[in-house]
This record gives structure tokens, C-alpha cells and sequence, in this order.
């Protein structure tokens, strides 16, 4: 018999919603003062509290402080201030220009809040990916339910606290439990799910939004590329893939996955990354294991996974040019670089997740496109060139959810870019006015004046009416 939620939890999660369904007419009449204002008690709350956020991120996985400030905390502390400084303009009804059918009649979009939504985040960056979209939701006027990963506890459990003591649990509600918890929650009929994990997660989420057509926001991966053409500057690629790929022990959405280099720079390229990781988190084995400045996996699950991986494509004739070591005790992988991987290993078709990148050649750019086409569209792609025909060839001959020339990941800290991607790799934006609309239902209105010239064209169809809808084909 499989297992069942208990019955607490349940009945926790049926009178939360609705709590917040019956409050949630009242949120969402909130004005911009009051929404900043519960913007400034997030801001407030964070600001405030960076020893504990550091605490869960090292308990969770091993994050060190700095990494800590710079991946989880200021993208939090960036979306609060922006959502914060622009969101009376977000809110504002926006005019609509006529037509010459419609010259008699005023129109205008307004957004208003989804409603009561349901946003479930991954264990990978649990505080950022957590707060950041909350911040959308309550910019937009919604309740809340939120559920952080489990394999993240301490982190989760910090985002209980947190917004338990900032909200009410009819606006904002944390659930805290296993996959059983986040299967009941998604039987609720929620005006909007907003989901960050998996592709096969993000199909279990659109099945049950289906049943309730509520709107998703799925927020996925897949195998992030990376082009490194002739004309880049090598030194200043290593450099930024190398920080790109092992931050977070590889454990990003949006980390590069495989790196297809020109002949041309191939060998240079994977040399300079080899020193880059030397001067980054040691010069030997043993002083990378002892970096203070590199993470861990984050569960003894995820450390086989990722492991497997790796003793897979070496067994496959795979060749470690720098890292490979690996100790299930401490659930630490080396960075590591591969090259000589078979086309069907493992690691070339299917997303890493974890600190190991795939290296490998290309004489032809349109041999290199062809292989970034023939796998599922990624969230992201990133282009080292200073060729501009290079660099076009490559955009136009490519789709991902996002892109980044000459650098790798910033994309997703940028508050004024949208943040999301497309099929395989998810569905719908988020981050800055793109969030605030993912949350948001932008309603039209039109409102008639005293002339209503499309009157002359209603039955009965006589033929001089028959002669306006004539003209009104040839000239409206």
C-alpha cells in the first residue's frame, strides 16, 4: 500500500487554502504602499538574519559565506529593491491606443493578482529560488503557499521561521514535508503554480494543473551548452566557465553542461581551465578536498547519481585531465574536467548537475549547432567569441532560454532581463516585471462613449448595412 500523507498535514494544507482563499480579495486590494511595505519586511527580515541564512546554506550544502552573499542573498536583496522601486508603475492600468473600429471607445489592460498560488522550489539554491519568486507573488497581490525542498532541511526550516513570523499564514504558508506533502497540495485547485526542479517533475506538475487548469510557471534545465570559438579570448573563458560550472559543486540549473571548443583552441582551452581550478580551489587533490571555498553534494542520492556518472564515462574511455576524485563520505567530487567522451555516455546525454564538465571539439560551426540542436532546447547557451558573424550564426542557428556572450550565468542576477525557458527546459518568465506578470492576470477593458459606430454594422442585414460591412472589410 503506498504511504499517505498524515492526516494533520492534510488537514493543515485544506484549511490553509482555505484561509486564504476567503482572505485573498483583501490582499489583493492592496495599494503599492502596502504591498512595499511587505516587501520592506522581507528586505528587513534578510538584512538582518545573514549568520542564520549562512548557518542553513553550509548545514544544507556546505556553501561557503561569501558564495552564500553572492548567489543567494543579493539576487534576493536585488529582486526586493527592484520590485520595490518600480512597482507602482507595474500595478497601473496601461492605455491601449484605438483603432479606427474602436475610435469611439476607451481601452486599457490592468493586472490583477492570479489569486491564491502554489510556488514549489528545489534544494539547490533554496533560500534565492524560494524568496525571488515570492517577491513576484506578493508584488502581484497573491496568497502564498510555498514549498521548499526537503532535501535542503535546514534551509527549509529557516523559510519557515522566517515567513511565519513576517506573515500571516492566510497571505504567505510554508509546508515543509517530503513528496507526499507537495502531491497533496498540487490536488488543490490554485489559480497558479509556479515550479522550479526537473523536467520529469515539471511534467507531474503540469498533469495536476492540468485537472484544476490553473496556470504554470515551470522553471526547469537541461544541458546547458557552451560555444568557444577561435576568435575568444581563452584566458578570460577558463576563467569565467570555471566559476560558471563549479559554483555550487555544478548543482545550477543553468551551469554549463558540456563545452564544445575549436579545434583551433581545444587544447589551450582545457589547459587554461586545469590552472584556473588549481588557483581557484587548490594545486593538488588533496588541497581542492580542503577548499573552504567549494560546496558539496547535497545528498548521499544525488553523490551516487553523480558519481555513477563519472566512473561510467571513464570506464567508457573517458579521460580526466584534471579532478575525478570522489569520497562518498564526505560527498565530494572534484572538479572535474572531461575530454574523449563517447557520443552515448551518459554524461553527454543527460543533465549533469554536478561538477563535472564534458569537453569537446569541433573544426565546423555548423557541426557544433548540430549538436546543440539535436538534444532538447536548453534554459541557457553561451557563446565565447569576439567573431560578430560568429556570434550571429550561432543565435540565429540556435534556441535556448537564454543567452550569454562572453560570459556565463549573470544572466539570470540581471532584474530587467526575463529568466526562463522553453519546452524541455520550462515554460513562462520570471525575475523584475516578468515575475510580477507571471503572477499576475493582465485583464482588458473597454469602456463604449455615446457613438458606437459598429451599431450601424448589427442585423438585419439590409443592403445598405451589407454595403458598410463591405467597406469595413476594405478599409478597417
Amino acid at each position: 500500500m503506498p504511504p499517505a500523507i498524515k492526516a494533520a498535514d492534510k488537514e493543515r494544507i485544506l484549511r490553509v487554502f482555505a484561509a486564504q482563499r476567503a482572505n485573498q480579495a483583501a490582499v489583493a486590494a492592496g495599494t503599492p504602499k502596502h504591498r512595499k511595505l511587505k516587501l520592506d519586511l522581507l528586505l528587513r527580515w534578510v538584512d538582518s538574519h545573514h549568520a542564520d541564512i549562512h548557518a542553513a546554506l553550509h548545514a544544507d550544502l556546505r556553501k561557503p559565506a561569501s558564495e552564500a552573499d553572492l548567489t543567494e542573498i543579493l539576487p534576493v536583496t536585488t529582486e526586493i529593491k527592484h520590485a520595490r522601486r518600480h512597482l507602482a508603475r507595474w500595478m497601473r492600468a496601461k492605455r491601449v491606443a484605438p483603432t479606427l473600429a474602436m475610435v469611439s471607445a476607451r481601452a486599457w489592460v490592468r493586472p490583477e493578482p492570479r489569486g491564491v498560488v502554489l510556488i514549489i522550489t528545489p534544494w539547490n539554491f533554496p533560500f534565492t529560488l524560494a524568496l525571488s519568486a515570492l517577491v513576484s507573488a506578493i508584488a502581484a497581490g497573491n496568497c502564498v503557499c510555498l514549498k521548499p525542498s526537503e532535501i535542503s532541511p535546514h534551509s527549509a526550516r529557516l523559510l519557515a521561521r522566517m515567513l511565519g513570523e513576517l506573515f500571516a499564514e492566510d497571505e504567505v504558508a510554508v509546508f515543509e514535508g517530503d513528496h507526499l506533502t507537495a502531491e497533496e497540495l498540487l490536488r488543490q485547485p490554485f489559480d497558479h503554480i509556479f515550479f522550479t526542479g526537473g523536467t520529469s517533475k515539471g511534467r507531474l506538475v503540469m498533469r495536476a494543473a492540468a485537472e484544476h487548469l490553473s496556470t504554470i510557471t515551470l522553471e526547469l534545465g537541461g544541458k546547458s551548452p557552451v560555444i568557444v570559438d577561435e576568435s575568444a579570448d581563452i584566458v578570460d573563458a577558463a576563467k569565467k566557465l570555471v566559476w560558471a560550472k563549479f559554483l555550487n559543486a555544478g548543482q545550477t540549473c543553468i551551469a554549463p553542461d558540456y563545452v564544445i571548443a575549436h579545434v583551433s583552441v581545444y587544447g589551450k582551452l582545457v589547459w587554461q581551465m586545469g590552472e584556473v581550478i588549481r588557483k581557484t580551489y587548490g594545486a593538488d587533490p588533496a588541497a581542492r578536498r580542503a577548499s573552504p571555498d567549494y560546496a558539496r553534494i547535497v545528498s548521499p542520492a544525488h553523490f551516487a547519481r553523480c558519481e555513477q556518472l563519472l566512473t561510467a564515462s571513464l570506464k567508457n574511455g573517458a579521460r580526466a585531465t584534471i579532478g575525478g576524485e570522489v569520497d562518498a563520505a564526505d560527498r565530494y567530487i572534484a572538479p572535474t574536467i572531461l575530454v574523449e567522451m563517447a557520443e552515448d555516455d551518459a554524461v553527454m546525454t543527460e543533465e549533469i548537475f554536478g561538477p563535472i564538465l564534458p569537453v569537446l571539439s569541433y573544426t565546423l560551426l555548423p557541426d557544433a549547432l548540430q549538436k546543440i540542436n539535436q538534444r532538447s532546447k536548453p534554459l541557457a547557451l553561451y557563446i565565447f567569441s569576439r567573431n560578430r558573424r560568429n556570434i550571429e550564426q550561432i543565435t540565429a542557428g540556435t534556441s535556448a532560454g537564454g543567452t550569454c556572450i562572453n560570459d556565463a550565468v549573470l544572466h539570470f542576477m540581471h532584474p530587467n532581463l526575463p529568466f526562463g525557458g522553453l519546452n524541455h527546459s520550462g515554460t513562462g518568465s520570471a525575475h523584475g516585471v516578468y515575475g510580477f506578470r507571471a503572477f499576475s492576470h493582465e485583464r482588458a477593458f473597454l469602456r463604449q462613449g455615446p457613438l458606437a459606430p459598429m451599431k450601424l454594422l448589427f442585423p438585419p442585414y439590409t443592403a445598405a448595412v451589407r454595403r458598410l460591412v463591405k467597406l469595413a472589410l476594405r478599409w478597417l
